[in-house]
């Protein structure tokens, strides 16, 4: 029998660019080095929904086969598994914990206070920051604990920094690129501040997936880009160290509402860049502003403009939040993020 098994969207096999799949890998290689690959198995719910009646099955099978079953469910799986797994455990009674990626799932139980019965009898459901926990706490599912988010990167050594000592200051954004990410804005703002200098101060690159719904916007975005402003494709998480570390700082301008705990903040701290960010959700209580980035209120014309120039002038400021970033990223480290579950299964 197997200590633990994980029902999620691993997408084996495939090329998948976002968060969800990006923590449940991140948890399963955590569990497969803590407990050894004999001791964890896992159950891939991507495209379920095409044969619900065999991911039934393959439920039935996984809490058969393990001690502890990890469900990590999208916002779409979760009125489905916790429910499934709790009907299928009669009579095994298997430890069923479940994970949750991002930040929403205390307006969904607000918005639908009849799932919170069934959330409620896990034995432990795993939230990413503690004001997470606390609404949860408040709605009346008090089997939630923190732990913190965990990402598949590596973080560089304090002696490979890299500091931006001239110009032109590189950015970046490393993101889903779509509109409420907040990529014109970097834009806008990037374009203003060299205007107003009559020299390129700053670069912009943009990283990431571009979303279906924002191509044909994107593209004609792109058909207008100054030399200074390029976009670079998608690169994968475990690879983002080594292509951030060269980067004065990161910009993440979001309005999504679907954010959550945001990956890529964890993802510029680990090769020691600074976040520039909305104080959207919960980005205030990931950055700490002014030692590892600078948050700034959402939806206030040329705020993110006026910090830009302000770190023209300074740049040192942003050269010296480098150490923190570094400092910060531990916390998120998959080893270390994942001892309070490793505790509820050992």
């Amino acid at each position: 029998m197997y200590k633990v098994g994980i029902c999620g969207h691993l997408g084996l096999g495939k090329d998948f660019a976002d968060g969800q799949t990006d923590k449940t890998r991140a948890v399963y290689k955590a569990l497969v080095k803590a407990l050894g690959e004999e001791n964890v198995t896992v159950l891939d719910t991507c495209g379920w929904k095409s044969n619900p009646a065999a991911m039934f099955l393959n439920c039935r099978k996984l809490l058969k086969s393990c001690e502890n079953v990890i469900m990590m469910p999208s916002r779409n799986g979760f009125k489905v598994f916790p429910r499934v797994f709790e009907l299928l455990n009669f009579g095994l009674n298997r430890k069923l914990h479940y994970v949750v990626v991002g930040g929403w799932l205390a307006d969904r139980l607000e918005a639908d206070s009849s799932l919170i019965p069934s959330i409620s009898k896990l034995d432990r459901v795993y939230v990413e920051l503690e004001p997470m926990r606390e609404a949860l706490h408040r709605l009346g599912v008090k089997n939630a604990v923190y732990m913190p988010n965990l990402r598949e990167t590596h973080s560089l050594a304090e002696n490979e920094l890299v500091y931006s000592e001239t110009e032109p200051y590189k950015l970046c954004t490393f993101s889903r690129i779509m509109l409420e990410k907040g990529i014109e804005d970097a834009v806008q703002a990037v374009r203003a501040v060299n205007s107003k200098y009559g020299r390129t101060v700053f670069s912009l690159d943009i990283y990431g997936k571009i979303d279906p719904d924002y191509t044909q916007r994107f593209n004609e975005l792109c058909g207008s880009f100054e030399p200074f402003i390029n976009y670079k494709g998608y690169i994968a998480s475990d690879r983002s160290t080594d292509e951030l570390k060269a980067y004065f700082a990161l910009l993440f301008p979001t309005v999504c509402e679907g954010e959550g705990f945001a990956g890529t903040i964890v993802d510029a701290f680990a090769a020691g860049i600074p976040v520039i960010a909305t104080d959207w959700h919960f980005n205030s209580h990931i950055i700490r502003n002014g030692v590892d980035g600078l948050v700034y209120p959402p939806h206030k014309d040329g705020e993110l403009e006026r910090i830009l120039l302000e770190a023209a002038e300074n740049p040192q400021r942003l050269n010296s939040m480098k150490k923190a970033c570094l400092e910060r990223a531990e916390h998120f480290e998959a080893d270390k993020a994942v001892e309070t579950l490793l505790n509820e299964l050992i």
